[in-house]
């Protein structure tokens, strides 16, 4: 008997997200040590690309769980129950591991990562209707048209890839500054957003 695609994709993402997470290819260069944190499930519909965790989120193995994370879902208008469950939201950083801190914050995401997984964990999700793509990082690998932008143009340009897609500035407090000088975010595509998302739960 034909197994249904969603149980097929489901086993096959659970195969691969054991591999995901005995990984240890970046070892060498995280001082913090190994520990992927994502979030996935073959029937979700909204997916996060973000850029890597952060230290605290590498502390506590929940992504997102930070001050970043209150942003993000007062962003899109969601609880944290709703933000955690799998089969509605998936999210998926550029580099699943905390790569450690620089001189000016946290260290860019490993290279190595999104050429080994991200493909193949996307593929397992094939439901998904809405990407919110946060941050440089992200933007350049789904948005590879918007290479030569800034994160501001890109974001400003943000109809051009909606209602798919939704390039986005990262929430983190660090970009306070960016918010002040660019109130249309908040003013004009937070509501577009948060009225998509509550669509895309209620159906």
């Amino acid at each position: 008997m034909k197994l249904p695609a969603t149980t097929v994709s489901g086993d096959v993402l659970n195969a691969l997200l054991d591999e995901v997470r005995a990984c240890t290819v970046c070892s060498a260069y995280l001082t913090a040590g190994t520990r992927p944190v994502l979030q996935v499930h073959p029937e979700a519909r909204i997916l996060i690309a973000g850029q890597a965790p952060g230290r605290k989120v590498h502390d506590s193995g929940v992504p997102f769980d930070d001050a970043s994370g209150e942003r993000l879902r007062q962003w899109m208008g969601v609880t944290r129950e709703t933000f955690y469950d799998a089969t509605r939201i998936a999210i998926l950083p550029m580099g699943f591991c905390f790569p450690g801190t620089g001189r000016s914050g946290d260290l860019p995401p490993r290279s190595e990562c999104a050429p080994l997984w991200r493909q193949r964990l996307l593929d397992q999700m094939p439901h998904v209707e809405l990407t919110l793509i946060i941050g440089d990082y992200a933007q350049r690998w789904h948005l590879p048209s918007a290479q030569a932008n800034t994160v501001t143009e890109t974001v400003a340009n943000w109809r051009s890839h909606w209602p798919a897609t939704l390039p986005m500035p990262h929430p983190s407090p660090r970009n306070n500054i960016w918010l002040k000088i660019n109130p249309w975010f908040v003013a004009d595509v937070v509501p577009a957003l948060q009225k998509r998302i509550a669509c895309l739960l209620s159906s």
